[in-house]
């Protein structure tokens, strides 16, 4: 027996389409999922959409239960959220959010199914990845109570690294970023928003995640002595030029890589995927993270509308979109 599902597939660049296909039956170790909603990795999903992941990190940037092959055509996403309707004993009827590509219905294993908390909105647990990721930031940065330290970049993951590193006790946190419109978001999660020109200088730490060379030049120049910058950007194939050598020697900066497809070395062999997952899910029993969801379009009209959500300055905003499912 088979069970008829739709997915949504980047056949060529910025061209998606939906495609029926065919699931099998759970075996007793999976689940199968009708999903809710899913939400729009805008800055990865837009790579993949422009055909911009470079060859050799191809098998890298693999989704965790994506299809297909890079550069097209290639099932991808990584942030859905829906309800078990059958599979192993004891799940059936659970919420829970998996590492699945946007589509309507999907088998998975029970060991990548997180349950979500009955306080977390089912829109609100999209946001999941990207929590996880600013859990990952957290523990790859290693923030210190009284630091000096400055986010740039307010989108997404920015906002949601900066919300973590704001229950640092005596912490001096601004978040910066070009774009003034969003400072509300900001300031509704109580941060303090600021223009790149008038950023603080001198900082301890300094977390990047604009996806832009410029934004990680202008954080080595704002890094205070022996200050850590966290790169939480991927630029794909896009090379980044950096002024190494002005005041990086000097002032003996070091620059640090922060990707969430590995346990930040500080928790790794005492936390696993699962459990960082669960925790970004508990994290996210937070209203005040609503306004970080942008706008909401029906898993139908998706092949119409994904180039715009995920353009710059596009119909996509500054929030993660939230594919709904009927």
């Amino acid at each position: 027996m088979r069970v008829a599902a739709r997915a949504l597939w980047t056949v060529a660049p910025g061209r998606v389409e939906i495609r029926d296909e065919a699931l099998p039956l759970p075996r007793p170790d999976q689940v199968l999922v009708r999903s809710s909603a899913s939400g729009v990795s805008r800055g990865t999903e837009r790579l993949v959409l422009e055909g911009r992941v470079p060859r050799s990190q191809w098998a890298v940037m693999r989704a965790p239960l994506m299809a297909g092959e890079f550069p097209f055509p290639v099932k991808y996403g990584y942030a859905a959220v829906g309800v078990v309707e059958d599979g192993a004993a004891g799940w059936r009827d659970r919420r829970v959010f998996c590492l699945h590509p946007h589509q309507d219905r999907f088998v998975a294993p029970v060991a990548m199914c997180v349950p979500v908390p009955d306080a977390v909105p089912e829109r609100r647990a999209v946001l999941a990845a990207n929590m996880e990721t600013a859990v990952n930031i957290l523990w790859d940065a290693r923030p210190l109570v009284g630091e000096r330290a400055l986010v740039i970049g307010a989108g997404v993951v920015g906002l949601l690294a900066a919300a973590l590193l704001a229950r640092v006790p005596g912490l001096d946190l601004a978040v910066c970023d070009r774009d003034p419109s969003r400072a509300g978001a900001a300031e509704a999660l109580g941060l303090r928003f600021c223009a790149p020109e008038s950023a603080p200088d001198g900082r301890d730490l300094v977390v990047h995640a604009t996806g832009d060379p410029a934004g990680l030049r202008l954080a080595l120049g704002l890094a205070g002595f022996e200050a850590r910058i966290v790169e939480a950007s991927w630029f794909g194939d896009r090379e980044a030029s950096l002024p190494l050598g002005e005041a990086f020697h000097a002032r003996r900066l070091r620059l640090v890589s922060s990707q969430v497809g590995a346990v930040s070395p500080a928790m790794r062999g005492r936390r696993s995927h699962a459990e960082r997952l669960a925790l970004a899910l508990s994290l996210l029993e937070d209203a005040r993270f609503d306004p970080l969801l942008g706008p909401v379009t029906p898993f139908e009209e998706l092949p119409a509308r994904y180039p715009a959500l995920l353009a710059v300055g596009g119909g996509g905003g500054d929030g993660c979109p939230v594919v709904t499912y009927p």
